[in-house]
């Protein structure tokens, strides 16, 4: 290791964004014809339609100066996302601009945050696994140290005796409390018992409520941020919005925390024609969401089937994925362990060229078109023992 690098790098592990890409290995296996669904990592699976896009180019062309810097403060777009926001709770009087941070992607985001509580031994974070791997990851890398504790093996929900235990201890006092509503990769929302023990939790405890799943799952502790000054919000336009490429997410949450946000970022760390993209999106709004009732209605038909084999554990979800564990069966039947299995199962649906996530003891399937989520039953159904 170079000797200027911190000893402790050396025990992490870089983020692989997509471990069964059919890019990332060996694809020799798989039919030049084969259809590749790749519903690995929860990406709206509908690009932006045509006209739209020839709008956006348009955009791009005319609009935008190559040679000149981007809105380092995204006046016009916090302007907008406060207007969108406002649709979204019943109450959302209290969100201006002045309560808006945006990043490049959540990411940014939540190092933003970890960098303006935790750094510099300030204090830890605590996270319930399985949940969004970033959290901790991040973490780690500016040497802040992670707290984990489990959930609940049928329901998922947080072990709230443990997590109680973790905040007392003061070795590494907890600052920050990660929590995605609805969670991934098992897609429940949290519970009433879950956000009563986070609004009893202290002022000095940052609370990140990750609604990155709102658009399909409806549930926002939006009105809470008037309230709690120790709250705070993020969402995505990479999911509902069908902007992943663009890498777009933004904050909502008291003003003074706004304000420390603006000072840890990146100065003009949104690019111009990103910034345009969120803008026209939001303004076109109404087309772009008029598919999240479909890929409802597709994550229903697609637990419904899933759920009914004897060889599957399928988990009801509020974002756009299911959650599915193997049964014991499985492991029996092909004569291995359990995780043996789940790797078996992983690679032979990636060689038929459906790509899904392995994590969490589980696999994470993106609900995709119609077409792809009816290959993943018919991949399924012939891999699984009968």
């Amino acid at each position: 290791m170079l000797p200027f690098l911190r000893p402790d790098l050396a025990q992490l592990v870089a983020y692989t964004p997509h471990p069964g890409s059919i890019e990332s290995s060996d694809s020799s296996g798989i039919n030049a014809a084969t259809p590749i669904d790749r519903l690995d990592t929860n990406e709206n699976p509908f690009d932006l339609p045509d006209d739209l896009k020839q709008k956006l180019a348009w955009t791009y062309q005319q609009a935008i100066e190559s040679n000149r810097y981007p809105d380092g403060e995204h006046g016009a777009l916090k302007q907008a996302i406060a207007e969108y926001v406002a649709e979204t709770g019943e109450d959302t009087r209290f969100v201006t601009p002045n309560h808006i941070s945006i990043g490049n992607g959540s990411d940014e985001l939540i190092r933003s945050l970890l960098i303006a509580t935790c750094v510099g031994g300030a204090g830890a974070v605590l996270v319930a696994h399985p949940t969004f791997s970033m959290y901790g990851i991040l973490a780690q890398t500016l040497g802040i140290p992670v707290m984990t504790v489990g959930r609940s093996p049928t329901t998922f929900e947080i072990d709230l005796s443990a997590a109680k235990t973790a905040l007392s201890q003061t070795e590494a006092p907890i600052r920050v409390v990660f929590m995605v509503h609805p969670n991934s990769p098992t897609g429940n929302p949290l519970t009433a018992a879950e956000l009563s023990w986070l609004r009893s939790l202290p002022d000095h405890v940052l609370v990140v409520i990750d609604e990155a799943y709102f658009e399909f799952s409806q549930h926002t502790v939006l009105s809470e941020l008037q309230f709690r000054s120790n709250w705070v919000i993020l969402r995505t336009f990479s999911k509902a919005f069908r902007l992943a490429a663009h890498r777009i997410g933004y904050a909502i949450a008291h003003g003074e925390l706004i304000t420390a946000l603006e000072k840890v970022r990146l100065p003009y760390n949104l690019p111009a024609t990103t910034q345009a993209a969120a803008q026209w999106a939001l303004t076109h709004r109404q087309t772009l969401l008029k598919v999240v009732p479909l890929l409802q209605s597709e994550r229903e038909a697609l637990f419904q089937t899933l759920a009914a084999h004897p060889r599957l554990q399928v988990f009801p979800s509020d974002a756009n994925f299911l959650f599915v564990q193997l049964a014991a069966t499985v492991a029996d039947a092909w004569n291995c362990a359990p995780d043996a299995a789940l790797d078996r199962l992983f690679l032979q649906l990636k060689a038929q060229g459906t790509l899904i996530r392995k994590t969490g003891n589980g696999l994470r399937i993106t609900v995709g078109r119609p077409e792809e989520n009816q290959r993943t039953i018919d991949r399924l159904l012939q891999l699984l023992p009968s």
